[in-house]
């Protein structure tokens, strides 16, 4: 990768460049004036310049002087957008190599840069070096340095229970120089995973920043990075080994060599931790100008291991607090109250709106503690705590405060190894205008109801006092008429009749049963009691039909007599009523999951069957299909036979089968 520098006053100058090259061949560093690149210019760290001017003075020539004083085999290119001739042959003088016309035209720009470095441009030739001379010569023996090196190893076993890892990299280089007289230093680290994992890569991801130095000034470390694509980043990613600057592949290498030339630097050392490449570090001659020995590269290497452990840890070690430190502010700006309190019964984190809540009787306080919670809230937690099981959300209010309504969960905190929970989560939220908003649904729902009942109620009771009405406006007239008293007889009858069903369902409803019932009935009597009841609801008394095997169920029952036989006595009403012209019920009985514990009872009719809104609505209070009644039937049957522990179940018809309804209830001895 070649590094190409961009003095301009225009950013999108700049970008116009940037993206008529390629990213992976070129590193765009853009300045504003050349003095800002002195440093990089003067060690040869930049292979070409454009320069943005206007050739119409002398402030365009005085620049370009500037520029070929800094670096002066630089290749030069000079955009303008206004020239005149005179000066643009003073540029050619003095060393410009072309003088280009805005705007960036790409294809001229790329064609420009290949002839400047032709992609077979190889390094100037060396005489290769035989086997014997590929090891830099020992010029004498280096014991007691590689001994205290040994030393120094074992120590930095203890180095990767660091957490601060600027420190812990000034250290390492402060101690190598006093070892073994490293002059410059520089060590590059890759880019530390995130607080959230996951995330795409960028073009950072695949760079070596300077991360610590010894023996260089910063300005120029903003400008150097290691590209772990090529040059001595790429190589070391790919080789894991040191390389020296005077070795055949880094003399071969142009980007290895330039990055060498342009560090001042002899050795470059990968840096492991015992997985991947996560660093370099790479460093010059000794303070006398003595080469290393092959052993003292290899036991710093050796040590550097143990570095990057370090610095593995101590990135895991920031993004841990990284974590740590977004759910706690994610904590402290939730509307919920929220407390962490841990085995000891301390305080680990608590939130402000817990504070607030907690914190209210204790005026001044400014540190909320287990002992402040109340007694009722505490012993939970320490239940938690201690068994590790958590508490169900409850409803909580304070004594003080009647009208507020809290919802409390206590959650124990758990890790794999715990014997125990490590700690409990208390999560107070405040749903007093949940509450109010259900409390009006409800009373909103119970007008309604209400509403709907008396719409019902006063449509029944007319229909009942209509025919009472029109024969007592009838009565002086015609009471002596035989056919009027019977007639009246008749209507009086069935008003009552009617009203009496009305006044029954509306008890029922209305009823609450004990759970302990004492009356028992045989349940094939308490059926035929039912359908007779049902019977004298029919229209015309027509003829009605009741089969069912009560010859082989001997089975009883227990409970409300009068209830249950109410509640058959609707259900047989509804089948009689399905099919009016020739009205049959029949019941099956049998005891369900093949003992005697629960008995089932079907009652089919001859109608056409339940279709799917029939089935999911029947037993919905004022449902109903007909014209009169009050749609209360089934209603009050589920609601009986549910406060006698059994179900009652009205399934899909299929095609061609009449209605069926399935009532369980348990049986007795």
């Amino acid at each position: 990768m070649r590094s190409l520098l961009v003095v301009t006053k225009h950013l999108s100058f700049a970008n116009a460049i940037a993206s008529a090259l390629d990213p992976s061949a070129f590193q765009i560093i853009a300045k504003e004036a050349v003095a800002e690149a002195e440093v990089l210019l003067s060690r040869g760290g930049i292979d070409a310049a454009i320069l943005d001017l206007e050739l119409t003075d002398a402030r365009a020539v005085r620049l370009i002087e500037e520029m070929k004083t800094f670096a002066p085999d630089c290749p030069v290119l000079v955009y303008t957008g206004d020239k005149q001739w005179e000066w643009e042959e003073d540029a050619y003088i003095l060393g410009v190599a072309h003088v280009l016309t805005k705007p960036v035209r790409g294809k001229l720009l790329n064609t420009l840069f290949d002839r400047m470095f032709p992609q077979d441009e190889v390094a100037a030739p060396l005489a290769l070096p035989t086997v014997n001379t590929i090891e830099p010569p020992v010029l004498r023996p280096y014991v007691d340095q590689v001994r205290t090196l040994e030393g120094f190893r074992r120590f930095a076993g203890l180095l990767t229970h660091s957490l601060e890892s600027a420190a812990l990299l000034k250290n390492f280089l402060l101690l190598l120089r006093e070892i073994i007289g490293v002059n410059r230093a520089i060590i590059f680290l890759r880019k530390p995973a995130g607080v959230l994992d996951g995330a795409p890569l960028t073009p950072d991801d695949r760079w070596l920043l300077p991360a610590c130095a010894i023996g260089h000034d910063q300005g120029f470390l903003r400008h150097v990075g290691l590209s772990l694509g090529a040059g001595i980043g790429g190589h070391l990613h790919r080789q894991g080994r040191i390389i020296r600057a005077g070795s055949y592949e880094a003399k071969a290498n142009r980007e290895i060599a330039k990055e060498f030339q342009l560090m001042g630097a002899e050795v470059a050392i990968p840096i492991l931790d015992r997985q991947t490449l996560i660093g370099v570090v790479v460093f010059d001659e000794r303070l006398t100008g003595e080469p290393y020995a092959n052993e003292e590269l290899a036991i710093i290497f050796h040590m550097l291991e143990e570095v990057g452990l370090a610095v593995r840890n101590t990135w895991l070690h920031d993004q841990l607090s990284a974590n740590h430190a977004m759910i706690s502010d994610i904590l402290s700006h939730i509307g919920s109250g929220c407390l962490v309190i841990g085995p000891n019964l301390d305080t680990l984190h608590v939130n402000a709106a817990a504070e607030r809540f907690f914190l209210q009787d204790f005026p001044g306080k400014s540190r909320l503690e287990f002992t402040d919670l109340p007694q009722a809230l505490g012993s939970k937690v320490f239940t938690v705590i201690k068994t590790g099981t958590g508490v169900p959300g409850f409803k909580y209010q304070r004594a003080d405060s009647p009208e507020l309504f809290y919802r409390i969960s206590i959650l124990p905190f758990d890790t794999q190894s715990a014997q125990a929970s490590n700690a409990a989560l208390l999560i107070i939220e405040d749903i007093t205008e949940h509450e109010r908003a259900q409390k009006l649904e409800i009373e909103s729902a119970n007008l309604r109801l209400i509403k709907s009942m008396a719409e019902h109620l006063a449509h029944e009771i007319g229909n009942s006092l209509v025919p009472l009405s029109t024969h007592q406006q009838l009565l002086k007239e015609a009471i002596n008429d035989p056919e009027f008293q019977e007639s009246l007889s008749s209507v009086m009858a069935n008003g009552v009749k009617r009203i009496s069903r009305l006044a029954s369902q509306m008890v029922f409803l209305a009823r609450e049963w004990q759970a302990d019932f004492r009356e028992t009935a045989a349940i094939s009597d308490l059926l035929v009691e039912a359908f007779h009841e049902a019977h004298t609801f029919l229209p015309g008394r027509k003829l009605a039909q009741l089969s069912f095997n009560k010859d082989i169920a001997p089975w009883k029952v227990a409970g409300d007599l009068k209830a249950l036989r109410h509640a058959f006595s609707e259900i047989m009403l509804n089948a009689l009523q399905a099919n009016p012209d020739e009205p049959t019920v029949a019941v099956y009985l049998a005891t369900g999951n093949g003992g005697t514990s629960q008995l089932e009872v079907e009652v089919r009719d001859s109608g056409p069957g339940f279709n799917a809104e029939l089935a999911q609505r029947a037993s919905e209070p004022f449902f109903s299909t007909r014209n009169v009644g009050l749609g209360l039937g089934l209603t009050v049957s589920r609601k009986i036979i549910e406060s006698h522990h059994g179900r009652i179940e009205i399934p899909l018809s299929q095609k061609g089968e009449s209605g069926l309804v399935r009532v369980s209830l348990p049986l007795t001895n």
